[in-house]
């Protein structure tokens, strides 16, 4: 494929009461041919992996956004480093709203792509707005909350009373419990995953707005998220990239198994999860099959 020249500007809207801020990508040299919105993986900033494939997306001839949601990066909010799936969506509705606005993209389908646990909420987004056509999920987290749950085992009811505690404690003194979001040997992280490790932290997945952080009330809002309830009632068309060597392919397998959508689904050969964050060749794969979607379903 021969990547069309692009602009890259800021953009800057207002979701519950913040003010977020994401770079928008738009084709320099012909119209748009739709509007993409991207969302991240797990306390990621638009510079990462939502920007990358904001990039691959407008290079192919969509105009996309991608942005920091609340209380992430350049974007507002308190407190900081505070991971909502619902506010998420929000996020995503509030950014349709004002691309929308703006006189070059009006009228454009709007499409919606998430990457990782970004893939979660920009689904239910994507499911839930009436102005948005199709959906693609790069490397999916397809939530299953009672599985979640099965997993942590005794360990579910002490992180849920941990955060509700630290939740309490952020409304009543405004002091915000925070653990890292990753660390070389994991511990009391949020992602205890050694490949997280290797790229939030070093110098592979570095971005002059990411804060190495979590706030750990998080967790009332991030334990009972649940996605699998989608695939009985979504109606919009859906594609899922993903590989057998990235994160939970087996709930990436059910959740397009119990599709009753229009559906397509593209396997990858990768080394893990995170390569689909920075590999070139790995993105342009999966751009290509997404950006060939959603020219399908306009």
């Amino acid at each position: 494929m021969c990547a069309q020249s692009l602009t890259k500007e800021r953009f800057a809207f207002q979701s519950g009461g913040e003010r977020l801020v994401g770079n928008l990508f738009v084709p320099r040299d012909a119209d748009a041919s739709g509007l993409v919105i991207t969302t991240g993986p797990f306390t990621s900033v638009k510079e990462q992996a939502a920007g990358a494939y904001a990039q691959a997306m407008a290079e192919r001839g969509l105009a996309a956004l991608a942005f920091d949601h609340r209380c992430f990066g350049e974007s507002g909010g308190q407190p900081r480093q505070f991971e909502n799936p619902r506010a998420r969506i929000e996020d995503i509705r509030a950014a349709a709203t004002a691309l929308l606005e703006d006189e070059r993209l009006a009228g454009l389908p709007v499409y919606g792509l998430g990457v990782c646990y970004g893939a979660g909420p920009m689904a239910i987004a994507v499911d839930e707005d009436e102005r948005c056509v199709a959906f693609a999920g790069i490397a999916g987290v397809y939530t299953d909350a009672a599985q979640t749950k099965e997993w942590m085992g005794n360990g579910y009811r002490a992180a849920l009373e941990r955060a509700q505690k630290a939740e309490r404690v952020w409304k009543e003194t405004g002091v915000a419990e925070m653990i890292p979001a990753v660390a070389p040997d994991g511990g009391d992280v949020a992602m205890p995953l050694r490949e997280a490790y290797e790229f939030y932290g070093t110098p592979r997945g570095a971005a002059e707005n990411y804060t190495n952080g979590f706030a750990v009330q998080s967790r009332s809002y991030t334990l009972p998220f649940d996605v699998t309830y989608l695939a009985s009632q979504m109606r919009k068309p859906v594609l899922i990239v993903h590989s057998e060597q990235a994160l939970l392919p087996s709930l990436a397998h059910r959740f397009f198994d119990g599709l009753v959508s229009k559906k397509e689904e593209l396997w990858l050969q990768s080394v893990g999860q995170i390569d689909f964050y920075d590999d070139r060749k790995l993105i342009g794969r999966a751009a290509d099959k997404a950006a060939d979607w959603f020219r399908r379903h306009r």
